[in-house]
């Protein structure tokens, strides 16, 4: 048998305290790896501010936190319809609202409004699609793919009774190049 030339080592032979000290600094690696993480990723230029949330959008406004241009002479103003939906593509819910007088008797003409909401303040009126001073009254109105569709109903002359139009229009309204573009409307009909 031969010698060694090197001395026998106690140290090298394992035991059970040597294991878990072993397995308490692998433990310790471990998670100190876990807290310790590189920043995410961005497609930003480096050193230019990030922000770490996105805002929430906006709620679509609600027609009774504005005052809409309608001028009833002492009677209150009706909403009869509205709808929302994001007309000009920026991720933030309008609402359209068509509005009247509340005359109790005939067809006061309506008014149709989109609004907007604001995080600086109240929501406002940001376009006049259908003015009241046009004699028109709104039948039915939507939103579908960002556009806007109404069905107007009007008269063919100032001798038809207010109570009953004798017109039937479909209109529709698409946000282009910052406004409202009408697109060319049908032929009126008769209702």
């Amino acid at each position: 048998m031969q010698n060694s030339a090197v001395p026998d080592l106690a140290h090298t032979h394992a035991r059970p305290v040597h294991w878990l000290a072993t397995a308490t600094a692998m433990a310790a690696v471990v998670a100190g790896a876990g807290l310790l993480q590189p920043d995410a990723a961005t497609a930003s230029q480096p050193g230019a501010p990030r922000t770490t949330t996105a805002a929430a959008p906006l709620p679509a406004p609600d027609p009774s936190d504005v005052a809409l241009p309608l001028e009833c002479g002492g009677a209150k103003s009706l909403v009869t319809h509205k709808v929302t939906g994001d007309l000009d593509g920026d991720g933030t819910p309008e609402t359209v609202a068509a509005a009247r007088c509340d005359a109790g008797s005939g067809t006061p003409p309506s008014g149709v409004y989109v609004l907007a909401g604001s995080r600086e303040g109240s929501p406002r009126v940001v376009a006049t699609l259908v003015a009241p001073a046009e004699k028109r009254s709104v039948k039915e109105i939507a939103v579908r793919d960002g556009a806007i569709t109404a069905t107007l109903l009007g008269y063919s002359s100032p001798e038809v009774p207010s109570c009953c139009p004798d017109l039937r229009e479909t209109v529709k309204w698409q946000w282009q190049g910052g406004t409202f573009v009408r697109t060319a409307q049908p032929q009126a009909q008769g209702v």
